[in-house]
């Protein structure tokens, strides 16, 4: 079982959360909200949990291929639902940047098993009616 603990680190909205190997993410909501801007914002922090599940899945991959990776690196962008509480993220797309010995056709395959079968988050946020798009780039 997956347990986080939660603590409010100030009087306002910033939070700490701790996993129980002891790894944490600090949470703030921004200033014209009434935060400090100091930590992740909750919903951005869905969207990087999106990125690190789909990375670590795409590395798994590759690396079975025996394909080396000089370099990886994801660009995220996400629209919530505009006139809606609670608001969803209503679609996402991710540009996966690419370097090293993988062809074109290897990294969309790695990416797209990775996108369609293996991650949790991404499925999760499907769930929830997201429309999750996606490009590879090999740079």
């Amino acid at each position: 079982m997956a347990r986080i603990h939660l603590k409010q680190i100030d009087q306002d909205y910033q939070f700490v959360t701790t996993d129980e190997a002891g790894q944490t993410i600090t949470m703030d909501i921004p200033v014209d909200q009434g935060g400090h801007g100091n930590g992740v914002r909750p919903m951005q922090a869905l969207l990087s949990a999106l990125g690190g599940c789909s990375a670590v899945d795409i590395v798994m991959i590759l690396k079975k291929q025996k394909e080396t990776i000089e370099q990886f690196e994801m660009v995220i962008d996400g629209e919530r639902q505009v006139g809606k509480e609670p608001a969803l993220w209503e679609t996402i797309h991710i540009v996966f940047k690419l370097k090293g010995t993988m062809s074109q056709e290897r990294a969309e395959k790695a990416c797209a098993l990775s996108m369609d079968k293996y991650c949790s988050v991404a499925a999760t946020l499907r769930a929830a009616g997201a429309n999750i798009t996606w490009a590879v780039e090999l740079v």
